[in-house]
């Protein structure tokens, strides 16, 4: 046999041999050694390069870092009959990888596993509370709501936990399933909550009644405070028109009583000049070229007329 091609065998057998027996293990991972299936040793976290056993032993990596559950909008019943899809996601991470590989094998394993434990705690936990509980965190301020509107029926529907401690409370009893799994529940939310097809339809034709019910009495006391200064400014008219009047017939008889005082006046110094100016003044009054006049000789009227003073 030619030696270069003996030499070469052996190079690439040591080639192989050594891309079997080592592995790199990053800063995001955490190794599981398994020899024909089972797990030998501890867990392996330290970054670096790493050997085992060629071809009788494998690597299993695990991740390290946060990882992700998005559950699935599940329909479910509250305590109070209302039918919600309810939509949730966690994170969680790989504590224990010696027992994760032992009881779910993989992440896939995981999530399958998870999707039972949550959403089953997450129906429990819905059907524990009113719809109330899981939309409000908190109790509100009753200034805050409108007077008469069907809001202000529901502040007095106090929550005694909310949406945040339901999430914790959903949290807390999946943990306690998860604990032998070799997995850390961090966190679970619910997502979102919506009420299902049939029941949005009726919540939103109540919600445009509820708001044009509002938007009525606001225009109701609208214009019952349009009335009510239509009424003032009315009544301000009319007292205005009431001082005005009264001043004016008050400078009237004034005008009236200076003018009897001037005539009165007048008639004490000579009576027959006064008499003869009103009689000319009710001439100019009553006498125009349209006029005719049907008197008798002896007429008081034409005293002036027909004699020269």
């Amino acid at each position: 046999m030619n030696p270069r091609i003996l030499v070469t065998g052996i190079v690439l057998a040591v080639l192989v041999v050594a891309a079997s027996a080592a592995y790199r293990v990053g800063e995001a991972d955490q190794v599981i050694i398994t020899q024909f299936g089972d797990p030998i040793g501890n867990p392996i976290a330290t970054p670096g390069l790493h050997f085992k056993a060629p071809f009788v032993q494998q690597a299993n990596f695990f991740d390290k870092r946060f990882l992700e559950w998005d559950g699935s909008p599940n329909q479910v019943p509250t305590k109070d009959k209302r039918f919600i899809w309810v939509d949730t996601y966690a994170r969680w991470r790989i504590v224990d990888p010696l027992r994760f590989f032992q009881r779910l094998r993989d992440e896939r394993g995981a999530q399958s596993r998870l999707d039972d434990i949550l959403d089953g705690e997450t129906r429990n936990a819905v059907a524990r509370y009113d719809l109330i509980e899981l939309v409000r965190n908190s109790n509100r301020n009753p200034d805050d709501i409108p007077i008469g509107s069907e809001e202000e029926e529901v502040i007095l529907n106090v929550i005694a936990k909310g949406r945040d401690q339901v999430s914790r409370e959903i949290l807390e009893r999946a943990a306690e399933r998860t604990a032998d799994l070799g997995i850390e529940l961090l966190d679970l939310r619910i997502k979102r909550i919506n009420y299902v097809e049939e029941v949005q339809r009726d919540v939103f034709a109540r919600m445009i009644a509820e708001r044009q019910r509002i938007a009525e009495l606001y225009r109701s006391e609208g214009q019952g405070e349009a009335a009510r200064i239509q009424g003032e400014r009315e009544r301000d008219l009319q007292r205005i028109q009431s001082e005005a009047f009264k001043t004016a017939e008050e400078l009237k008889g004034k005008a009236d009583a200076s003018a009897t005082d001037i005539y009165a006046g007048a008639y004490g110094r000579d009576a027959d000049f006064y008499a003869f100016t009103r009689s000319l003044e009710t001439y100019e009054k009553v006498i125009d070229p349209a006029t005719m006049l049907i008197l008798g000789t002896d007429s008081e009227f034409l005293r002036y007329l027909e004699r020269p003073r």
